[in-house]
């Protein structure tokens, strides 16, 4: 069984990815921190593992080591300590945004400050499997993905590829569990119930993920909106195409691409009510949902896209990377299909 510890336990990716690997067929958890709940049961935290786990968070001070190792910290603090973590486990995998990018200008560019560790970014793959299935199997060290990049680069990377897209604006909405765990002025309750807040009309982070994934050669800019949601990614992209397509030929790209993918479903019915993605559908699983309606011009594609944050975006490509690094059935703890209503 390969022993695995979360650092950084007692946030929503933390906990979310400790629901996950609680019921991976081939790893057991035998460590988790919190610098703030050392002592207590990590179900007094997440309550929904009451009766899974016994398991009690430890000081980050404490750590053994393991096989596998989760960085589930805020930005910033695992680069500053990777030189710590790496002698603890041969693998790791680190679900911030610190190792996600593959240059120390462009972090700085984007996240405003030096790279704590801009030795470590060539050593570290990015986490998204359905681009980097190879390099994830051949990998010591894995990236996490932020959530709103991974909607972007899955929705449009076909269009990318086939050289069919001129340019794409896009409208995410977002849900507070995006915003972490810890409380602040834009997510007190009577500020954000009832919300459709955009925050970041231009320039959002993620950008740099998505220009790293898409390349640089098609205008894409994206627009993050908070809404009254708890769980969920939801994508609306305006696609200018090149030139003109039939539905068909949409079809025939999006299936070239995914049709072999476990987690990417292809969502466009005719009739009835879920005809396109939805957030609610996705929640707690690592499925992201892509469909599209084409214009009458044949040149103005609208593709909907719907991803859970914690999910798909965070703990659940965090874990099919681990699967894939170890050489684990690449859907192995994530087969969970979500509940509906």
């Amino acid at each position: 069984m390969t022993t695995v510890g979360i650092v950084g336990g007692s946030g929503y990716t933390g906990g979310e990815l400790l629901r996950l690997l609680l019921f991976h067929p081939h790893v057991e958890v035998i460590q988790i921190t919190s610098r703030g709940q050392v002592g207590r049961y990590v179900h007094t935290v997440h309550p929904n593992l009451r009766g899974v786990t016994q398991l009690q968070f430890v000081h980050p001070d404490a750590l053994r080591a393991c096989d596998v190792l989760f960085l589930a910290l805020p930005h910033g603090e695992s680069a500053r300590h990777i030189e710590h973590y790496a002698p603890l486990a041969p693998t790791i995998i680190d679900l911030s945004a610190d190792f996600r990018l593959d240059s120390s200008e462009v972090y700085e560019h984007w996240y405003g400050q030096p790279h704590p560790a801009p030795q470590w970014l060539e050593r570290f793959v990015y986490g998204l499997p359905e681009r980097n299935r190879d390099a994830l199997r051949k990998a010591q060290y894995a990236s996490g993905v932020g959530c709103n990049a991974t909607a972007v680069n899955l929705a449009l990377w076909p269009l990318i590829q086939a050289g069919a897209l001129k340019r794409a604006a896009i409208e995410i909405k977002v849900g507070s569990s995006e915003g972490g765990n810890q409380p602040n002025a834009g997510s007190h309750h009577p500020v954000r119930s009832g919300a459709v807040r955009t925050y970041k009309a231009t320039g959002h982070r993620h950008q740099a993920e998505v220009e790293m994934m898409l390349g640089r050669q098609v205008s894409i800019h994206f627009a993050v909106t908070a809404i009254e949601m708890i769980r969920g990614v939801h994508l609306l992209a305006h696609c200018f195409l090149t030139e003109e397509y039939s539905d068909k030929a949409i079809w025939k790209l999006y299936r070239a691409a995914y049709n072999n993918e476990p987690f990417v479903r292809l969502v466009n019915a005719k009739t009835g009510l879920h005809r396109l993605p939805e957030p609610r559908v996705v929640a707690g699983t690592n499925y992201c949902d892509i469909g599209f309606e084409l214009d009458d011009d044949g040149q103005h594609l609208v593709l909907v896209a719907a991803l859970d944050n914690l999910g798909k975006g965070a703990a659940g490509s965090a874990v099919q990377s681990m699967n894939l690094m170890l050489g684990f059935d690449e859907c192995a703890g994530l087969q969970f299909p979500g509940i509906y209503p």
